[in-house]
């Protein structure tokens, strides 16, 4: 039985960190981060380019799914709304898959100060920092495991989230 993480959480909570920290410690994992199916410079948000990006995602974890290589396939993506989340798993065969829909959530301090030394490294952007606080309520209202990760290192997350499975 293969096991599904779909982690998702707003910009800079940690997803990236988090998934790669899981894809280490769970066996014979592999981790596709949402955001290599839609990298583009301009980046355009259209019917079309959701579209597109929505298919990317579905088929490589399909692929994943399918390939007897993986046990746990792990997902990191923005995921804001119940719709794109549902979406997702209607386009997946997860027949033979036990399914853990995570969202990473922090107090709007924490979000802050991670942005900001994101900031300063020039990892982001100021704008980043209005963008991604504004999302953080949506999480709440999504029919996930909400993981509060407000002063916690990655290994203390990451625990939280293998916990679920037992």
């Amino acid at each position: 039985m293969k096991t599904l993480y779909l982690i998702g959480g707003t910009m800079g909570i940690g997803k990236t960190a988090v998934c790669q920290q899981l894809k280490k410690d769970l066996p014979r994992s592999v981790f596709l981060d949402g955001d290599w199916c839609w990298d583009a410079d301009p980046f355009f948000v259209t019917e079309e380019t959701k579209a597109m990006v929505m298919d990317n995602i579905c088929y490589l974890l399909n692929r994943f799914l399918h390939c007897t290589a993986y046990q746990n396939v792990i997902f990191g993506w923005v995921m804001h709304e119940q719709a794109i989340i549902d979406a997702i798993l209607q386009n997946l065969d997860t027949e033979n898959c036990i399914v853990h829909c995570i969202s990473l959530v922090a107090d709007e301090g924490s979000l802050r100060d991670r942005l900001r030394t994101d900031i300063k490294k020039g990892i982001r952007t100021e704008d980043i920092v209005h963008r991604s606080i504004a999302r953080l309520p949506l999480y709440h209202a999504l029919s996930t495991i909400q993981i509060d990760t407000s002063g916690k290192t990655i290994r203390t997350i990451t625990e939280e989230i293998k916990a679920v499975q037992a």
